[in-house]
Order: C-alpha cells, then sequence, then structure tokens
C-alpha cells in the first residue's frame, strides 16, 4: 500500500514530519517498508544565476559561463543549448552527487578551461525525462535551496511517497482514509471530515440491475449503480495523474483513473461500464458451463460454473469483484457510463480469484472485506468527481439487495487492558481511543464500526486500546513468586526421566532423530499395530495413516534413507511417545535406538566389527542405571515378533517389563529395506519404578576403608540357564557384604560338553566383598563362600566345577 504525503493530508490535518508519520505507523502495526523522499536527494542542489555565456574557445557546443553563486562567481563549461545570461539554474557544486547520471561531481577541465560545477538538467535531477536543455527556474533567489523552491512552486516534485505492509486482519488501512485514521487516534492530527451529499438523479436509469436470489445470502448482498450520460472522457487531470503515478499505477482516462482513485484512497473498488455496450439490465448470476470472459488485462478466462458473474444479455461482461470485461471497458470515445457498486463475500471472491490465478486491487481488497456499510456513499462520491471531471448527468440509483448487518457490540472493561497488557492506561483515555477509531458507545458497550470487521471480542477492543497507546511503552516487570526462597523443581519426574535417557543415548555416541507419529499401514502391522483404533480419519499422506505402535519402524525408516545415500554405520534413537490405541491414555513414553553396520570406523589395528546383541544390551543398560532403575532384574525371552527369538531378550522386574534388546528380525529388516546386521533397544521410561524416597539431594556416599576381597567361583550349569540368575543369586547369598557380581568367563561348546557331559557349560563369577566394621577373618570368608555355592547351586540346578 503506497501514498504520498500530501495525500495523507486530505484526510489528516498534522505538521508531523515523514519521519515522525513513519515511525508512528511501524508502531501502530501498519509497517512502514520503505519511504521514497525526492527531497533528500536533492537537498544539496542550490540556485544561482548565469551572469555571463560565451563560446569555448575549443569547442563549438560548449559555452564557458560565469554564474553567480552563494560562494561567489564561478567559472561552469555547459553544453545545454539554453545556457545564456540572465536565466536562474540549478547549481550542482564539486562534491555533490548528481542521482540521474550516477555521479559524484569534483572540478573538472574540459577542453582546457576548469570547470567549478555543474548547471543540471530535470533529467540529471530525476524529475522528468527532460534533457534537452538545462533547468530555467522563473523566479528564486541565489543560494536559495532548490528543495525550498520546489515546495513552493512545485509541491508534487518532493512529495515523500510511503509505503507500508497491511496485515490480513486490516482491511481497513487500505485506504489513505484509514491510515489517517489510525494516525489521527494516535494524535498526529486531526482526522477531517468526509462530506458526502447524495447526487440528485436527473432521470430514471435505463439498465437496472439484478441478483440472482442464490447468491444474495452468500455472494453480493448489494449491489449498485447508475448512469451517468454525456461525459467526456480524456486524460485525467495533472494531479489525478501525479497520485496514481506515485504509487506506481500507469494513468488511463478520467473514468478509470477515478475508480483507481477511488481503490487507494478510500479503499472503495468500483467500476465503470460503457452504457453503450451493455444489452439489458446487468445480473450478477453463477457462471454457466462454457462461460468465458475477455478481461481487461487482455487475457480470456474460462469460468468455473459456480463463479460470479456481472451478465447482460450478450453474456459476460465482469467477473464479479475481480476485473472487468473488455467488450464493455470505457474508451475516449464513451459518453455514457454506468457506475457500479457492490459489496461481495470475501470467501467468494478469494476462492474465484485464485481458481482463476488473477491478482487485482479489486480482488486484493474484496477478499479481505471492505467496508459494507459505505457502498452506497462511495457511489455518490464517484458520482460527484466523475461529473467534476468528465461533466454529464447523472440517473437516479438502481439497488438490489441491502447492506448486510454487521452490527455487534462489546463489552469494554477498563481493567482488562492492565491485565491482559500490562499497561496502565485511564478509562477516560480508552474510550477516547475507540471513538478516535470509530467505536460508539451505549453505556460500556463498544458498538463496532462496520469498516473493521477483524475486531470480534473484547479482546480486541483491548488490542486496540494498546495499539494506539503504543506497546513500545510497555516497561518489563519481574513475576511475583508464589513463595519466598529457592523455587521448586518445574519438570516433574518423567519429565526430568526423558532428558535423562535423551542425554544418555545421545553421550553413548548416538544420533537424535525426530520422525512423525504417523506411519504406513504396512510397518505398523510389522510391530503389532495397524489396527482400526489407530487409524488416521484424515491422514496427510498414504504413507502416515496410523499411529505408530512403536519407535522402531521411525528408526528404521530412517537407516533405509541414510543407507541409500551411503551412510553404511548408523547409530540413530528417538523419544517420544508410541500408541497402543485411539483412546486417551493408550499410549506410552519409550526411549528406542537402533545400531547398524559396525562398531568402529575401518582402521588398521581390527578393531571394527559387526554390531552385536551385547552392544545393544550394555546401551541398554547404561540407559537403565541413568534414569534410575534398580541394578538386579531378570532377562526373559517373552519377546514381541520382530525381535530375533534367540538373539534378543527382555529386561524385568517379574512381570514387568523395562526394556527389550537385541537383533531386529531378518524378515523385518527385509521389509523396512535395511541392510543388517542391526541391533536395537527399546526403554519403556515409565515402567521403571522410581525411588521411594522423593528426596532432592543425593544420599552420602559411604566409603569403606577397609581392603575388599575377591573370590572367583566356577558352576556347571545346563546350558540354558542364563548367567544373570547365577549373578542374582550370589547377590542374595549376603546383601551387606557382597558389593559386586560379575561373570568373567563362560566355557561352552564341545570341548566343555566333553569335560562337563551333554547340554552342560561352565559359568565363572567373581565376587568383590567389601567390609564395613572390620577385616573379614578366614572362616567369616569360607562362611560366605559357601552361602554363595549354596545359593548359586539352589537358583540354577548346578555343581560347583572342580580344578
Amino acid at each position: 500500500m503506497k501514498f504520498t504525503l500530501s495525500w495523507l493530508k486530505d484526510h489528516l490535518d498534522t505538521t508531523a514530519t515523514v519521519e515522525e508519520i513513519a515511525d508512528a505507523l511501524t508502531d501502530l502495526g501498519l509497517e512502514v517498508e520503505g519511504v521514497e523522499n525526492p527531497a533528500a536527494k536533492l537537498a544539496p542542489f542550490t540556485l544561482a544565476k548565469v551572469l555571463h555565456a560565451e563560446k569555448h574557445p575549443d569547442a563549438d557546443k560548449l559555452r564557458v559561463c560565469t554564474v553567480l553563486t552563494d560562494e561567489g562567481e564561478k567559472t561552469i563549461v555547459c553544453g545545454a543549448p539554453n545556457a545564456r545570461a540572465g536565466i536562474t539554474v540549478v547549481l550542482a557544486k564539486p562534491g555533490d552527487y548528481v542521482p540521474g547520471i550516477d555521479v559524484t561531481l569534483g572540478v573538472g577541465k574540459i577542453r582546457g578551461v576548469e570547470s567549478l560545477g555543474m548547471m543540471c538538467s530535470e533529467r540529471e535531477l530525476e524529475l522528468s525525462d527532460e534533457h534537452n536543455g538545462i533547468i530555467e527556474l522563473p523566479s528564486g533567489t541565489v543560494g536559495q535551496k532548490f528543495v525550498d523552491w520546489l515546495a513552493e512552486n512545485r509541491p508534487d516534485a518532493v512529495d515523500p511517497v510511503i509505503e507500508i505492509k497491511i496485515t490480513p486482519n486490516r482491511p481497513d488501512a487500505l485506504g489513505v482514509r484509514g491510515v489517517a485514521r489510525d494516525l489521527a487516534a494516535r494524535g498526529l492530527g486531526q482526522l477531517k471530515p468526509l462530506e458526502i451529499e447524495a447526487v440528485p438523479g436527473g432521470f430514471e436509469s435505463p439498465i437496472r440491475v439484478e441478483i440472482d436470489p442464490t447468491l444474495k445470502e452468500k455472494g453480493c448482498p448489494l449491489f449498485a449503480g447508475r448512469l451517468i450520460r454525456g461525459v467526456s472522457n480524456g486524460e485525467s487531470p495533472d494531479w489525478l495523474k501525479e497520485r496514481l503515478e506515485a504509487i506506481g499505477l500507469r494513468p488511463i482516462s478520467k473514468l478509470v483513473d477515478i475508480t483507481n482513485y477511488f481503490t487507494y484512497d478510500l479503499n472503495r473498488p468500483l467500476h465503470v461500464f460503457d452504457a453503450a455496450k451493455v444489452q439489458g439490465k446487468l445480473r450478477i448470476v453463477p457462471a454457466a458451463e462454457g462461460d468465458e470472459i475477455l478481461a481487461l488485462d487482455g487475457k480470456t478466462y474460462a469460468l468455473r460454473p459456480g463463479q460470479m458473474v456481472i451478465k447482460d444479455a450478450n453474456g459476460p461482461e465482469s467477473i464479479a469483484g475481480i476485473m472487468g470485461g473488455e467488450h464493455s471497458g470505457c474508451t475516449e470515445a464513451t459518453t455514457d457510463v454506468f457506475l457500479e457498486s457492490a459489496y461481495w463475500d470475501p470467501i467468494t471472491i478469494a476462492a474465484a480469484g485464485r481458481a482463476l490465478k488473477i491478482n487485482s486491487d479489486a480482488r486484493y481488497r474484496f477478499e479481505r472485506g471492505v467496508d459494507p456499510a459505505f457502498t452506497l456513499p462511495g457511489l455518490e462520491l464517484a458520482t460527484q468527481m466523475v461529473l467534476d471531471l468528465c461533466g454529464g448527468e447523472a440517473s437516479a440509483v438502481v439497488v438490489d439487495g441491502a447492506v448486510p448487518d454487521t452490527a455487534r457490540a462489546y463489552r469494554l472493561d477498563p481493567a482488562r487492558v492492565s491485565r491482559l497488557v500490562g499497561m496502565d492506561i485511564p478509562a477516560e483515555t480508552q474510550r477516547a481511543t475507540l471513538e478516535a477509531l470509530g467505536f460508539t458507545f451505549e453505556g460500556d458497550m463498544a458498538r463496532v464500526p462496520s469498516w473493521r470487521p477483524d475486531v470480534l471480542g473484547e479482546a480486541d477492543l483491548v488490542e486496540e486500546v494498546a495499539r494506539i497507546a503504543s506497546l513500545t511503552k510497555l516497561q518489563g516487570k519481574p513475576l511475583p513468586r508464589e513463595v519466598s526462597g529457592v523455587p521448586g523443581p518445574i519438570l516433574t519426574p518423567m519429565q526430568m526421566r526423558e532428558r535423562m535417557a535423551r542425554r544418555t543415548i545421545a553421550a553413548l555416541g548416538y544420533n537424535e532423530c525426530v520422525s512423525y507419529s504417523f506411519i504406513d499401514a504396512a510397518s505398523a502391522a510389522l510391530f503389532g499395530g495397524g489396527a482400526e483404533a489407530t487409524r488416521l480419519e484424515n491422514p496427510i499422506s498414504s504413507e502416515m495413516t496410523h499411529m505408530r505402535p512403536d519407535l522402531l519402524p521411525g528408526l528404521l525408516q530412517a537407516a533405509a534413507r541414510n543407507q541409500a545415500r551411503g551412510f553404511a554405520d548408523l547409530a540413530l534413537f528417538e523419544v517420544g511417545p508410541a500408541f497402543t490405541g485411539g483412546e486417551p491414555g493408550e499410549q506410552v513414553l519409550q526411549a528406542a535406538g537402533l545400531l547398524v553396520g559396525a562398531s568402529a570406523p575401518r582402521e588398521p589395528w581390527a578393531s571394527r566389527r559387526a554390531v552385536d546383541v551385547y552392544d545393544a544390551k550394555a546401551d541398554a543398560e547404561a540407559v537403565l542405571a541413568a534414569i534410575g532403575a534398580p541394578a538386579r532384574v531378570q532377562i526373559n525371552r517373552k519377546l514381541a515378533g520382530w525381535w530375533h527369538p534367540g538373539r534378543a531378550g527382555n529386561v524385568a522386574l517379574g512381570p514387568n517389563v523395562l526394556a527389550t534388546f537385541g537383533e531386529v528380525h531378518p524378515k523385518v529388516l527385509r521389509q523396512m529395506g535395511v541392510k543388517g546386521p542391526a541391533v536395537a533397544f527399546t526403554i519403556w521410561l515409565e515402567n521403571a519404578p522410581f525411588p521411594k524416597a522423593k528426596t532432592p539431594t543425593r544420599p552420602a556416599l559411604a566409603i569403606s576403608g577397609l581392603q575388599a576381597v575377591e573370590r572367583d567361583f566356577a558352576f556347571v550349569v545346563d546350558s540354558g540357564v542364563e548367567a544373570i540368575t547365577a549373578v542374582n543369586a550370589a547377590l542374595g547369598a549376603d546383601k551387606a557384604l557382597i558389593a559386586e557380581v560379575s561373570v568373567f568367563d563362560q566355557f561352552t561348546g564341545a570341548k566343555a560338553e566333553e569335560q562337563m557331559g551333554a547340554g552342560k557349560k561352565s559359568i565363572a563369577l567373581a565376587v568383590r566383598l567389601q567390609p564395613k566394621d572390620k577385616t573379614l577373618t578366614d572362616a567369616e570368608i569360607e562362611a560366605v563362600a559357601a552361602k554363595i555355592v549354596e545359593k548359586v547351586t539352589k537358583a540354577t540346578g548346578g555343581t560347583l566345577r572342580g580344578a
């Protein structure tokens, strides 16, 4: 949206500078994108007078001029044909920047004669394209600033152009008067009254108007117009052309320029039909199959059935609210016109404009919402301007439909401004602000003006008051504490656990993935999902039809994409929800990790190996330890179908599964497009019990000063016995003395069975005893050892292995 300062002053009585207006507009929410101020680039130039001019001694087309300046007489060489004694000129001195030729002047020597400046033409100062000679001024004194002379004699030449960005919720600011209203409410001047006088109709309009009944509710509630006969179309007056040119519009003719002027001046798009080309009445109807129109932009548009058009007996004459047709457009030969003003439904116009891919000033305004109550007043004002500029005689107004009812009122609560915005504004000031913006009051109920479709509640009243008062006046204030002292923790225990899991997995060398919670039905079925309860009613794509039953599908899909791009070794993880159903609460919080390929990069020391189940197990145990899960757990193999049945396990506390680790089933890898080996773990973060003691501090570190004792035990057990069974049994032999039990050897295979019997293996345990109050005697150590043997033998059914 562009306008000039003088245009703004047609509506606003103000003495504010361009800079003050620009700052205020941005502060009001009408962000200034640029100010083009011609006076700024013309500021260095002054007036001078040519005292004497004679032919250059060494050039036929050059003159050596003696010029009187504010710094005395100077010699200037000039090639303009009108350079002569006695004229007042515009002088550029050495050091001045001349915009039209993009040159900063210096002292020059032309054909042996020194030149101390330049006398400028209009093109060199970017005032026009005239360059046949230097500027000759009819008045002015030597030394006077050229911009001051222009302000007095040609104010349009130094009229600043302001460009603002309009947000979609402010259609009222798409007219210069709407901008002026905001500035007046801010206190930068007084809004001038808009005088509207009805133009009496001298005869009945032969062209009638009619709205299809199906469009009156949602489409075109109001359509009005009048015939003006005997007009004289032609070139617009200078003031109108200059304003349109200043904002980037090309003047066409009086009638067209008037409609463009009203579009920008009062946000009232209009259209003029050449009445001689209109046959019968003008009807607003839905387009029929096969309708097309040659529009004013020279393009032919095929209209879709249902789109609104203005038709006469010949067919479509205008795309309603968007663009007129070439057939009934006005030319210089036009003598009778039908001036139309209507209110169009914003959504209908937006849909049609988008479908036809037409961008016009009319569409831009109608789809955002113009003032419906100004439809008829705008027609009266435009009629008067047509009569003033083009002459003629106006008919009576013909109307179909009625102004839609936009009346609404909301209660103004002065105290709410302080609560919502944090600014203390007196109630009288709040009321005066809204009245300046066009609101009217009935008690404490503020009635919204028809040109503000964005105001839809009490909070919008608060926003208007705060906007005019300036949000830059807000002062930061700390929120009061509910309780004194150190504030309590903000995160819940589960949020703390989730954060700790994420940090721990990342510290183990994994890269975090953030994937959609939706996956395709086939992948969901592989992981126990894909049921109707988790299907989305309106998926965003065919590959996101179901809520994910587990985090592993997303990680495997990410691994497949990376492998397809040449990344073979991957360590990926994700923390997020998985869904067991479609009802609230039917979801679990998981942390999952995936290892694919090798455990180390290629190097000459042979440390590179394929990832295995123990890598996944170690990482899962590290995460469980970090989130506070108990150290003593069981391992079982009640596995889901996507895990390898012989190379995976569950970490559990009885029936409560804390995590699953192991190899992903080969058939799952094939269907997901992942090249193995691939191992993974999934941790159910909510299943690990929280500590019973809810204290923010850690317990004191207990360190014994006594020597620890280590003993090794080897047991012969059945090959199906898990090592952790022996470890847990040994730990239970003496909870006070036994600090740690670990497996340091396992003897299996054919040789083991040859020595110990078929179906047997050997598990070797290292047990660390840590006394706390006295050094252990041999007898005490032997007693604990006997208990360990007894417990392990009972738990595993094995025997102590001999030497």
